[in-house]
């Protein structure tokens, strides 16, 4: 893939890289391929960067990944979004964990444990 610059993209467009990326990452944890996944993290959480630094926060564009098929895209766009939309994100993530469909189920899980006992805080 190509190196782009997000400060060139569009709220719009930096929502379907993210919704791309966070496919390819869901057929990387598939594969197995953690190398992959760790990559992928690593662009996801610089579309978040740069959407939060967007005037007025612009991570609100994500909310509408909370109904898209793919339950990595749910569970991504939930867990970016928990600083500005708390209730909504974490019913997303309750959803997920619930579903039991790994690897995500597991992800959504820890991810409430820490918010619930105040280990991580949503910024």
């Amino acid at each position: 893939m190509k190196r782009v610059n997000l400060q060139d993209m569009t709220v719009d467009q930096l929502v379907q890289r993210f919704t791309a990326l966070a496919v390819e990452q869901d057929r990387a944890s598939l594969a197995n391929n953690n190398a992959e996944v760790i990559r992928l993290f690593w662009l996801l959480a610089a579309i978040d960067d740069e959407l939060k630094l967007r005037h007025g926060d612009q991570r609100r564009a994500l909310l509408r990944l909370y109904d898209h098929p793919n339950m990595q895209v749910r569970l991504k766009a939930a867990t970016v979004t928990l600083a500005i939309a708390p209730r909504a994100a974490r019913d997303v993530l309750e959803v997920i964990r619930a579903s039991k469909q790994q690897p995500q189920a597991l992800e959504a899980g820890m991810s409430l444990w820490n918010l619930e006992r105040g280990v991580y805080k949503p910024t």
